[in-house]
């Protein structure tokens, strides 16, 4: 096959499933207004990967290599942002409807993947290992689209649901500034470990 298929789900799988920005995002929005609330959220996170995914397959790749200044600094921006974010996150406190503001809908989502430096280099390790030469681009693409976006409906959800049940823990206890502040930690780890670590 042109693509290794079960090879390409289980990379996509420990690398969807396993801590980074958007999950820690999807963690933190699931622990602050709920599973329900943040559900238009998870969907625009999982389409969001889309936007990378396409562009990639169908040839981004070669203009970043005539010009990797300007990807490298994009790629420490969207770093920048991501930091950022989990600075808000540190600093929110817990309990669904007990404070202000509405969960993030889905145009918010949409952004994350797009801003997230492990979600581009997941996509481009799928593109560099698990697609033969000669392969079409549509192929391709459309493959790990599929596989990527099948692995987010599950797990995502999963993170999210997992950020709902710890708020009803934790809300309102001596423990609660301790979790959003590990969120964000973690968060700010997964994003120096992609950039600085070489991981995906």
């Amino acid at each position: 096959m042109s693509v290794a298929l079960i090879p390409l789900a289980v990379f996509a799988a420990s690398q969807v499933g396993t801590p980074g920005p958007a999950n820690m995002a999807l963690m933190a929005t699931g622990a602050r207004f709920g599973f329900r609330a943040a559900l238009p959220f998870v969907a625009g996170v999982a389409l969001g990967k889309q936007l990378i995914i396409w562009p990639i397959g169908f040839g981004l790749m070669e203009l970043a290599e005539a010009a990797p200044a300007v990807f490298t600094a994009l790629k420490y921006a969207s770093a920048a942002y991501i930091i950022w974010l989990a600075w808000k996150v540190a600093n929110l406190r817990l309990g669904q409807g007990g404070g202000s503001g509405k969960a993030p809908g889905f145009a918010a989502g949409l952004i994350v993947h797009p801003l997230n430096p492990k979600a581009w280099a997941m996509i481009v390790g799928g593109f560099t290992a698990f697609v033969a030469p000669g392969t079409s681009a549509l192929t391709a693409t459309a493959t790990i689209a599929a596989v990527l976006l099948a692995c987010q409906i599950i797990l995502h959800p999963m993170w999210t649901f997992a950020g709902d049940r710890i708020a009803k823990t934790v809300a309102g206890t001596p423990a609660e500034p301790y979790l959003m502040w590990t969120l964000a930690g973690l968060t700010v780890a997964s994003v120096l470990f992609v950039l600085f670590g070489g991981g995906t």
